[in-house]
């Protein structure tokens, strides 16, 4: 199999903004609506074996409010009593109370390892429902958001071994058969994990194909592929075709293989790093010859050795066919005829070289052979670092008058600190279960991901600096991710927020907003045009637009549990109420 390939993001320079100077605290007023929960939120807290960081990040943190992207402004939550509960907002004074459009079949009090009801939409009438106790509900809706035309019907449905919370979920059609690729994630006991935390994260993807039998059509598993990783995932997404599968996470994931073949292949590949960890023979040089030194097994004689010199090239046969065999064009020319080699006392063959050429340091012994293990003298080690001390200095700070002085690490700010810089983006290809591409994301932290177009997958936001970047995968291009939109300083700002929970765009980008884990939200407007003259009174310039910063404080003291944006409201859900707030964007 060939490697995977190693990509970088392109970001768009067009898209940002050097002369950004910050947001504008704004007191205009937000319309803020509150509705009244029935039943309060099917919230499950972590038990006491749910203690490690993967848990809170994966459960603890759960968004409890599920955005319907296909529809505007229609989302929905579970309540305690197994209601899918609907609102649709067409006008914010003339709000309706949430209705009822599916209730669980299942007991949800009745499971004591449950974890929380997920729900995701695959598109604009299939859903894929979870109750948390281990049970997978295809379910067909018809047009949702229309009482008149929404009818939640059981397609399908699974028990799977552990409880599970659904993070993706596609609906695509293959063979000319309907599909739909559902993405689980699951914590799990690692027993083999003795120093770690004890636990690792399982992903399983499965696609759901509809089948023919007997004139009945019905719907049944026909993948199922578990990949494995050390960390829960910050954006899993399954490719609108079915074909792949993109996470970003800190640790790298990895599918568990479950056929003869793709085990053959791991032996093989282990067996091939073995040999490359153990070098066929060692190597050394000075200015005037060679010494190549080859382990050879103790019931090795002279006999039983062949070593070939020329003035190119170098020979080296063994009687045991078995053995490696040592042979081809040397970098450079040798003095083939005053070239030895000897038979050691601890049964190493050691061949001397004489370079035709002196004074001449060879990058390697044989072309294009990565065999041998280059040993370097001490002596010419302390000599090359002599030649190099002058670029180096013991001080952070030699010359502080310098126009560009070095990065000095102690002038970070905390919140400039990233722990996670090894965080990846990796593509995985849906038939041969391996990585086709790879970005090391560093020191890009990912902030949050959001929907854009629902026909596409979900966009993912990351820091860039102080700015956040919006991108749009796009599996079937040569440029696999778009930057589509940047948040100016947001990457900054929300680095500030210690508080926070949840953070959301607006899908035309027009805002960006966080929530913090109790009552307090803020909006961070893209910068408009001023209606007024403004100049700047440090500059005297004039300042030609503006970008808002808003706040709003929920009448709330319940933890917020969801939060979701669409391009004129923000959702805020809490155990109790549900709260909308009208962003004014002005044209």
């Amino acid at each position: 199999m060939e490697a995977a390939a190693n990509c970088s993001l392109r970001v768009k320079r067009l898209l940002l903004d050097p002369k950004f100077e910050g947001y504008k605290l704004s007191l205009e007023p937000l319309a803020c609506y509150q509705v009244g929960l029935e039943s309060p939120v099917a919230e499950v807290r972590l038990r006491d074996d749910q203690y490690t960081l993967d848990h809170m990040r994966a459960f603890g943190m759960y968004n409890y409010l599920h955005l319907d992207p296909w529809y505007q402004d229609n989302i929905y939550y579970v309540d305690q009593l197994g209601r899918v509960m609907n609102l649709s907002v067409t006008l914010d004074t003339a709000l309706k109370k949430p209705r009822e459009v599916f209730r669980l079949p299942a007991d949800l009090k009745a499971c004591d390892d449950r974890l929380c009801a997920s729900i995701h939409f695959a598109s604009s009438s299939w859903v894929a429902l979870s109750d948390g106790t281990g049970r997978l509900y295809l379910i067909q809706t018809g047009k949702r958001g229309d009482g008149s035309c929404e009818k939640w019907e059981i397609l399908f449905n699974e028990e799977f071994a552990s409880p599970f919370v659904i993070i993706d979920s596609v609906s695509f059609v293959k063979s000319d058969a309907h599909s739909v690729g559902v993405l689980l994630l699951w914590v799990e006991k690692d027993e083999l994990d003795v120093q770690g935390s004890g636990f690792h994260v399982s992903l399983e993807w499965v696609t759901i194909m509809k089948t023919a039998k007997e004139g009945d059509q019905e719907y049944e598993i026909a993948k199922r592929r578990i990949l494995q990783g050390k960390s829960v995932p910050h954006y899993a997404a399954i490719e609108p075709s079915g074909d792949g599968l993109m996470i970003i996470s800190y640790k790298p994931y990895t599918f568990i293989q479950q056929n003869d073949e793709h085990k053959h292949e791991e032996r093989e590949k282990e067996k091939t790093e073995e040999k490359k960890k153990e070098p066929l023979y060692l190597w050394q040089q000075t200015k005037d010859d060679l010494t190549v030194t080859l382990h050879l097994p103790e019931d090795f004689t002279k006999e039983d050795i062949q070593v070939h010199f020329s003035p190119d090239r170098l020979s080296v046969a063994l009687k045991d066919p078995l053995l490696p065999v040592l042979e081809g064009t040397l970098f450079s020319s040798i003095d083939h005829e005053s070239s030895t080699w000897i038979l050691t006392e601890n049964n190493s063959l050691e061949i001397s070289l004489i370079k035709k050429e002196e004074g001449h340091l060879w990058p390697e012994l044989i072309v294009g052979d990565s065999q041998g293990e280059f040993i370097m003298d001490p002596a010419q080690s302390a000599a090359i670092a002599e030649n190099l001390m002058h670029l180096t200095s013991d001080e952070m700070n030699p010359d502080p008058n310098k126009d560009n002085p070095p990065c000095n690490a102690q002038e970070l700010e905390e919140c400039d600190i990233f722990l996670e810089d090894s965080t990846s983006l990796c593509r995985f290809d849906g038939n041969t279960l391996k990585a086709t591409h790879v970005v090391n994301l560093g020191s890009n932290q990912y902030l949050f991901s959001a929907v854009v177009d629902p026909k596409e997958m979900p966009c993912f936001c990351l820091r860039h600096d102080v700015d956040a970047l919006l991108w749009q995968p796009h599996p079937d291009q040569q440029d696999m991710w778009e930057h589509i939109a940047t948040f100016n300083a947001l990457g900054y700002v929300q680095a500030s927020k210690q508080d926070k929970k949840f953070m959301a765009c607006a899908p035309n980008h027009s805002f960006s907003a966080l929530c913090e884990c109790l009552r307090r939200v803020f909006i961070y407007r893209q910068p408009t045009p001023l209606r007024t003259v403004l100049y700047n009174r440090k500059e005297g310039r004039q300042v030609g637009q503006v970008a808002k910063q808003l706040v709003a404080t929920l009448e709330a003291h319940d933890p917020v549990l969801g939060f979701q944006a669409t391009n004129e409201r923000l959702f805020v859900l809490t155990t109790k109420t549900l709260f909308i707030i009208k962003v004014i964007t002005e044209n």
